[in-house]
């Protein structure tokens, strides 16, 4: 039996395999490594062509992976097998979504200059202007690293959830690479205003 090797389990089983090889399979050293251990470990053999094909780094373009390769990978990753390994994933990420009525301001629903006041913990402070175009500038900025003059782009401001800020640009490093800035991780913004 072979299963896609697109769906996100399979993501999830090789982030967990690497915890417990306390390493990122990332040259073909590694999975002749894994491997190795994998033999040592479990007597199963596996080979590392097989691995590279489930990691991506084989150029071949396999889209599926045999239950066999997997329950071999969850075993010695989890100690569990594929089957059963999904089984406790679905349990531990039962909360990786949700319908929430939350406080929310949409970019979509703001004119050219409006200004927002975002805050978050522990004592953050920012004041936004909207530039247009989903794009902002921090005009203040109270204890953040976020800089006045500083621009990024945005669809949707929500109190009590964390805020990511695409294309972040920081106005004193002209030619620094567009980043993601995140704010907020734990408790999500504490503050959410629309100044008139």
């Amino acid at each position: 039996m072979s299963i896609r090797s697109d769906i996100p389990q399979i993501a999830a089983l090789r982030q967990r395999v690497e915890e417990r090889f306390e390493k990122r399979l990332a040259v073909h050293a590694d999975f002749l490594a894994l491997v190795a251990v994998i033999e040592m470990e479990q007597r199963q053999h596996i080979s590392e062509s097989t691995l590279e094909r489930v990691w991506g780094y084989s150029t071949r373009g396999y889209k599926t992976v045999s239950l066999r390769t997997l329950d071999v990978l969850a075993k010695y990753a989890t100690g569990s097998d594929w089957r059963a390994f999904c089984e406790q994933l679905h349990s531990e990420t039962s909360g990786e979504s949700e319908l929430f009525n939350a406080e929310q301001i949409a970019t979509g629903n703001l004119k050219v200059g409006d200004r927002l006041q975002i805050g978050w913990l522990p004592d953050r402070l920012c004041t936004v202007r909207y530039l247009g175009e989903n794009r902002f500038v921090a005009e203040s900025c109270e204890n953040a690293k976020m800089q006045m003059g500083d621009t990024f782009s945005c669809l949707q401001f929500t109190l009590g959830k964390e805020l990511a800020m695409s294309d972040f640009r920081a106005h004193k490093d002209t030619d620094a690479p567009s980043l993601t800035y995140v704010v907020g991780r734990q408790n999500g913004l504490t503050t959410l205003r629309l100044l008139r």
